[in-house]
């Protein structure tokens, strides 16, 4: 792992986005946006190596940012992360290829381990 894996950070929560951001900083390059459509209107989600999104968002949630990125053929690795899934977001989750589905809070090794599966997937 290294600063040359640019790594996305969408959500809604300004503090939460922001600590994570300066946690991955230490290794990664990481970009933050505070929805998935900011995300999506940057027309750059090709150029990242990971995407860590929340699931619950005003707008378009992490869910169906994966989908939107599946159909277009993107296949960038996913961490969801959320406070509460229900059992048929778990299915849809693990239907479109999320590498990982962490709960709030989470461990920081826990993240760097799902990190490492994320970018195994595209070695």
């Amino acid at each position: 792992m290294s600063k040359e894996h640019l790594v996305a950070v969408i959500d809604d929560d300004d503090p939460f986005r922001a600590a994570l951001i300066e946690l991955l900083g230490w290794t990664f390059d990481a970009r933050g946006f505070k929805s998935a459509d900011e995300f999506v209107a940057t027309d750059r989600a090709d150029s990242y190596h990971c995407i860590i999104t929340d699931i619950h968002m005003p707008g378009m949630s992490g869910i169906e940012l994966l989908r939107l990125l599946r159909s277009r053929n993107l296949h960038t690795p996913a961490i969801l992360v959320t406070a509460h899934i229900d059992p048929e977001s778990q299915l849809d989750l693990e239907a479109i290829g999320a590498t990982c589905i962490l709960m709030k809070p989470f461990d920081s090794d826990i993240l760097t381990a799902c990190l490492e599966k994320a970018l195994n997937e595209t070695a």
